[in-house]
């Protein structure tokens, strides 16, 4: 039995063609861990945004620092936010104008005693740097 070449590619009688079972198999553990992955981090990051939110209703609540503190806890209470409260945002007015920041870190646990390190910061500030903390308290 015979076969033309027809074009640049040539043909073989028995030649199989898809994925084994080990490769496949691969391709799936790859995909789950990468989808735990994913299911941790998430939250993370759903809860980042909460506090970006947050901040935000709290610069337009305006008032004096401790009004702004009360109307971010009380936003972060409704969003279910945890990592940071009112009294650990910095809170400047340069210009009259109140603007808002935070920093923090989140652990996120993968396996064991593996765990994932992620630093969240924000800012209302329109040139986007977050001021830094007074740590002298």
């Amino acid at each position: 039995m015979q076969f033309s070449k027809v074009s640049s590619k040539q043909y073989f009688v028995g030649a199989e063609r898809g994925v084994s079972l080990t490769g496949l198999i691969a391709v799936l553990v790859v995909l789950g861990i990468a989808a735990v992955f994913a299911l941790k981090l998430i939250p993370a990051y759903l809860e980042y945004n909460a506090v970006k939110d947050a901040i935000v209703k709290a610069k337009e609540a305006g008032g004096t620092v401790r009004e702004m503190q009360a109307a971010f806890d009380r936003n972060a209470g409704i969003n279910d936010v945890d990592a940071v409260r009112g009294r650990d945002l910095v809170i400047t007015r340069d210009g009259g104008e109140p603007e808002v920041s935070f920093a923090y870190e989140k652990r996120v646990p993968l396996a064991g005693n593996v765990s994932l390190v992620i630093d969240f910061a924000g800012t209302t500030d329109p040139s986007g740097v977050a001021a830094a903390a007074d740590t002298d308290q």
